[in-house]
């Protein structure tokens, strides 16, 4: 068997028989489901499936810099709607995921951007109008057609939200037509127009620090550090109709991703919402409460948490979920983007105490699974990656609703990861990689969020536009002309049931769905290497305290090697992969392990 054919094998090992596909649960049964109990699918609509080419425009009339729509570049709308997802619930069911965050279908502006570089509101993140779904998907009719679909299937749906920003319509008159430098609170307060030496505006008012409707009442005049405008024929371009006052927006420049700017300053011109606001508290409130009240959706992803204040989290998330329990649904899930690169596990953790999120995602995972698959780090550092679980809120149980991911729209696929930090690697090698990847994400501790397209062997070049590729057939010349393990290239619609990556990942996601330990068991590291090579942990049933082994072999040459387990765990079926029938000795197990492999051994309780 050649080394290629090999890795393939060892990495998408065989799994005991999947259970048979479970019936859907009734609503009630459904919406008591915890977080830890599913298996989410990420998925932007422009770029799934086309239902009703009709709506590929929006409505609008004109060229590509007025509708937004060119399906021959990767920057704007390629037609994909909400009656395409609804078309394909059963391919996304078929893969096991038991529920489907969709990306922001809210109205967006269609294009933004300085003349040559302009590109469109495909992915949703642009809003102007936060009441209706962008008629490029469809409308809200067919939104509340998706969640009874969804739900009729016995699956959840999670709403890509945004509080942080808003589409770029406000302008500064000191900088029309070119980025504005961030200017500080210090430089720039609010009581000052201008600056320090200005002339005296906004008296009384108290900072933001101070987050009573009676202060912020004071601040009347929002040209403390530029003078804001709203450009002709845009006055009531956002809705609701607050939304287009700019004192209710911070207007201090671009974001530096630092210090305060991190969370005042403008993203690329978006205009940054002045979240300490109590009247935007309230606005915010009002409009997301009004989805969930009208649709009975599932839960909320959080765009850009990290970039809001905290406290805007600790009055929102509490009132949502009171919200959802008046509507029925007592386990609303929310999940955070805290994102980062640096010490991301304890900023991660300390999020969850400080805005209170029920649970984020994973970027410390992501980033240690990436330097792992792709050959650069021993598996030692997902053993420091866990062992910061216990900080978050709820200890190490919180940390298990963590909503974990190795490929998104922003950062990438882990496909390109792995081909950028082993760019002489076969496709049999990189698919190998990607499928084990998978394995692990779908068996360690958190909520595994799998990203439209890795199912299919999407590579990409990069983050944001290239990772965003379609899954119907694209008229993309760069996405047509990239390589696919494991299917050809080239323009064709990649709903491929029989795709070995596809494959795998429902078997896995069946796996982790008949197994308490899996989807919700303490974790404990049994084994890991300050080289490519051995990782394995153990995963425990809450209820039984069964063990399950778990272990990966990260190299690309065999390994043999003893590793702890219970001394109680004395037999093991397989569940995939190879296991030895029978622990070596009490307290240790045998496990060999083809390369780039996995294998799942659950203890089998004594023979009587």
């Amino acid at each position: 068997m050649s080394l290629a054919a090999a890795l393939l094998l060892g990495a998408a090992a065989p799994l005991a028989q999947p259970a048979p596909p479970p019936q859907p649960a009734p609503l009630a049964e459904l919406r008591a489901r915890a977080l830890e109990q599913e298996v989410i699918y990420f998925v932007l609509p422009d770029r799934f499936a086309n239902g009703d080419p009709a709506n590929d425009r929006g409505g609008l009339a004109g060229d590509r810099l007025v509708t937004g729509f060119d399906p021959a570049a990767k920057g704007f709308y390629h037609g994909g709607d909400l009656k395409g997802l609804i078309a394909h619930l059963d391919y996304i069911q078929g893969l096991g995921a038991s529920a489907i965050w969709l990306g922001p279908i809210f109205k967006n502006k269609p294009v933004q951007g300085d003349p040559g570089h302009e590109s469109a509101g495909y992915h949703g993140y642009w809003i102007t109008d936060f009441t209706q779904v962008d008629p490029h998907f469809g409308s809200n009719a067919d939104f509340q057609a998706l969640v009874d679909a969804v739900h009729a299937r016995g699956m959840k749906l999670y709403m890509d939200i945004v509080v942080n920003h808003t589409a770029d319509v406000i302008q500064y008159r000191e900088c029309v037509g070119r980025p504005c430098p961030y200017r500080s609170r210090a430089d720039y307060p609010y009581q000052r127009r201008g600056g320090v030496a200005g002339a005296p505006i906004n008296p009384g008012f108290a900072g933001d620090g101070l987050g009573s409707a009676e202060n912020f009442a004071r601040l009347t005049n929002p040209a403390f550090a530029y003078t804001p405008f709203v450009p002709p024929g845009e006055a009531h371009a956002k809705t609701p109709d607050w939304l287009n006052d700019p004192i209710y927006y911070h207007n201090r420049g671009e974001t530096t991703y630092e210090g305060e700017s991190a969370t005042m300053g403008d993203f690329s011109g978006l205009d940054d919402v002045m979240t300490e606001n109590p009247r935007v508290i309230a606005g915010f409130i009002d409009i997301y409460g009004g989805w969930i009240d009208r649709y009975g959706i599932d839960g909320f992803r959080i765009d850009t948490a990290r970039h809001v204040d905290a406290a805007f989290w600790r009055a929102f998330i509490p009132a949502m979920l009171a919200r959802a329990r008046a509507r029925g649904i007592p386990n609303f899930h929310i999940f955070g983007e805290v994102s980062g690169h640096d010490h991301n596990e304890v900023r991660q953790a300390v999020a969850t105490h400080v805005a209170a999120y029920p649970a984020v995602l994973d970027f410390a995972l992501h980033d240690g699974l990436a330097a792992v698959l792709g050959g650069r780090s021993g598996t030692d550092r997902l053993e420091e990656l866990f062992a910061a679980d216990p900080l978050y809120q709820g200890g190490e149980a919180g940390a298990s609703a963590t909503v974990t991911w190795v490929s998104n729209h922003d950062d990438g696929r882990i496909a390109q990861a792995i081909r950028a930090a082993l760019p002489q690697a076969s496709l049999a090698e990189v698919q190998a990689r990607v499928a084990l990847g998978h394995a692990m994400l779908l068996t360690l501790r958190g909520v595994p969020a799998i990203y439209a397209g890795d199912e299919q062997g999407f590579i990409g070049r990069g983050g944001d536009q290239d990772a965003r590729q379609d899954l119907f057939a694209s008229q993309v010349a760069q996405y047509n002309a990239e390589e696919v393990p494991g299917g050809p290239a080239g323009s064709r619609d990649r709903f491929d049931r029989a795709h070995p990556l596809y494959r795998m990942i429902a078997d896995l996601a069946r796996l982790r769905r008949g197994s308490p330990a899996l989807r919700q068991g303490r974790q404990v590291v049994r084994a890991r290497s300050t080289e490519p090579g051995l990782f394995a942990v153990s995963r425990f049933d809450p209820a039984t305290g069964a063990e399950v082994l778990v272990a990966f072999n990260t190299a690309t040459r065999p390994l043999t090697a003893q590793i702890e387990v219970e001394t109680a765990s004395l037999r093991f079926a397989t569940l995939a992969g190879t296991c030895p029938a029978s622990a070596a000795a009490p307290g240790s197990a045998t496990l060999v392990l083809p390369p780039l492999s996995f294998a799942v051994c659950a203890a089998q309780p004594p023979a009587k």
